[in-house]
């Protein structure tokens, strides 16, 4: 479920993202809150997680794609440093992600995951939503 909704949000994201990267950005995040909010409510019901995980996936397939865009667009003629820190940056928050899942899941057990992932989506949204004019500038057209 995951994986094939992963690639339609590839799919989508490759269609729109020219002219709606801010957009798609914003909406990914968003997506990706509501399945973990429904993940950490509703992790009994069977139909909930096929449809937060489908959503998840949905909301993660195009990111890594967002992402090297936005930060391509905001380097210009130094997007190439640029997208090496990028892949530094995401390479180092999928270890923290994993020490630190693991020590949440050690201390509080997996019903932590969704509150401490919803504060880090909340705060990605505060950012994408204050970097209007830096982080998405308006493509020359």
């Amino acid at each position: 479920m995951f994986g094939v909704t992963s690639l339609l949000g590839i799919w989508i994201v490759g269609v729109l993202i020219d002219c709606h990267l801010r957009t798609l950005t914003l909406a990914s995040t968003a997506l990706f809150g509501l399945a973990a909010m429904a993940l950490g409510v509703a992790a009994d019901a069977p139909t909930v997680i096929y449809i937060a995980v489908a959503t998840w996936g949905l909301a993660f397939g195009g990111a890594a794609t967002l992402f090297q865009t936005a930060i391509a667009k905001t380097a210009g003629d130094a997007a190439d440093v640029a997208q090496s820190m990028l892949v530094t940056a995401w390479n180092m928050a999928i270890a923290g992600g994993g020490i630190i899942g693991g020590v949440l899941l050690d201390c509080f057990g997996v019903a932590a995951f969704a509150p401490a992932l919803l504060v880090l989506l909340a705060a990605t949204l505060v950012v994408v939503w204050a970097a209007k004019d830096h982080g998405f500038p308006a493509s020359p057209r």
